[in-house]
């Protein structure tokens, strides 16, 4: 591994997105590189030993550690310890929707300066904070929820729930403006049709999305806090509720559709983090109003506030140097892209403290062939791929 450094000369520990390492010690970076993505990703959220961690009264532990619910009874309501005994499969998607919720953060802020940690201590730290990141952050965990609970109401994971028809669901298909997306075209303009098929139950989903995120905020209380909270993990409900759409299939001799059965089908949870990253990007900083029961937008020119907006009273670190007391890590060691201007780029993700490159080489199978019968052959071939980490 060839070392070219740009900028100025200093001690350099590197770290590939969250894990830290010196270069010059007998490791196999590339290696790691490319195990990052596929396992550090999941340390945290699959790490099941509880951390004992100092959190304020309305963090939540479905985001801190999806799989400690269960373990965790005593910060619960009862209707949660009863669940957890009674109802374990609802538990089990909970877990799995808030997984979800985290690994789609760090996918949306991969190129960023604070990259959603997986590290426990300073996610504790980086909640207790009032800053776009955790309104964001909190949305897409309790749309997580949401969604993974209702996706296992239609494949019929859940005896609690199923599949509904627009009819019997509280959302009609006036209540948004959703996409129709028919499976077959119609040739025929004169045809009718009925809702059925398999429809999402997303008021199930809602419910529980509801009963494990906002619960643990505190009920009849009225400080900034709270209400920013419920109001962020309503905006990513709001997120798979706006975006449902309405799929059609055709009925009919020869593909005439005289028929049309339809259902309302949710959004691929990717669309999700696509449209609440655009809410990120348009949040709207908000104070206590007069009767401290509500939030207003700072500026007054800010219309008043949608559902569907994520809101915060904070603005965010630069999250440049690491910081232990905010949970900030830094950006030292962080692999950037040195030929973009973006984000992700070297010069914004770096804080303009330069970066190096480096040469990594390492093997893999290449020219393979397959021998009759049954073998593939594959030869050793030397790749060298080139990275740049900030200084």
């Amino acid at each position: 591994m060839m070392p070219v450094q740009r900028f100025a000369d200093k001690p350099r520990t590197h770290r590939w997105d969250s894990f830290r390492f010196n270069p010059f010690v007998d490791l196999n970076p590339w290696m790691m590189l490319s195990m990052q993505k596929h396992v550090l990703l999941f340390i945290f959220i699959l790490n099941t030993t509880p951390i004992p961690l100092r959190l304020r009264a309305d963090g939540n532990p479905l985001v801190m550690d999806p799989n400690s619910i269960c373990r965790k009874t005593r910060t619960l309501g009862s209707t949660h310890a009863d669940l957890c005994q009674s109802q374990p499969e609802i538990i089990q998607e909970v877990a799995k929707g808030a997984q979800m919720g985290i690994r789609e953060c760090q996918h949306q802020f991969h190129n960023r300066r604070w990259n959603c940690t997986s590290q426990s201590r300073n996610l504790a730290k980086i909640l207790q904070q009032d800053i776009r990141e955790t309104a964001f952050l909190y949305a897409i965990t309790a749309a997580g929820v949401m969604h993974a609970v209702t996706q296992a109401c239609s494949q019929g994971a859940l005896p609690q729930c199923g599949c509904v028809t627009l009819q019997s669901s509280s959302q009609t298909h006036h209540d948004f403006q959703a996409e129709e997306v028919p499976i077959q075209a119609s040739p025929v303009q004169n045809w009718r049709w009925e809702w059925g098929g398999c429809g999402d139950d997303v008021d199930f989903g809602n419910e529980k999305s509801r009963q494990f995120m906002d619960t643990r905020q505190r009920k009849g209380k009225s400080d900034i806090r709270t209400l920013i909270d419920l109001h962020n993990n309503e905006a990513g409900r709001l997120a798979i509720q706006i975006q449902m759409r309405t799929e059609c299939k055709c009925h009919g001799l020869s593909g005439s559709c005289t028929l049309r059965s339809c259902w309302r089908r949710m959004p691929l949870f990717r669309q999700v983090g696509d449209y609440l990253m655009q809410s990120f990007h348009a949040a709207v900083r908000v104070m206590g109003g007069n009767d401290g029961k509500s939030l207003v937008p700072i500026d007054p020119d800010n219309p008043p506030l949608d559902a569907n907006v994520l809101i915060y009273s904070a603005e965010s670190p630069d999250f440049c140097q690491a910081n232990q007391r905010t949970g900030t890590e830094g950006t030292q060691g962080r692999v950037c892209n040195s030929t973009e201007s973006g984000p992700g780029g070297c010069d914004s993700l770096c804080c303009g403290n330069g970066f190096a490159d480096y040469t990594l080489e390492h093997e893999e199978n290449c020219l393979c062939r397959f021998h009759w019968c049954c073998e593939v052959q594959c030869q050793r071939c030397s790749v060298r791929q080139d990275v740049s980490l900030c200084l």
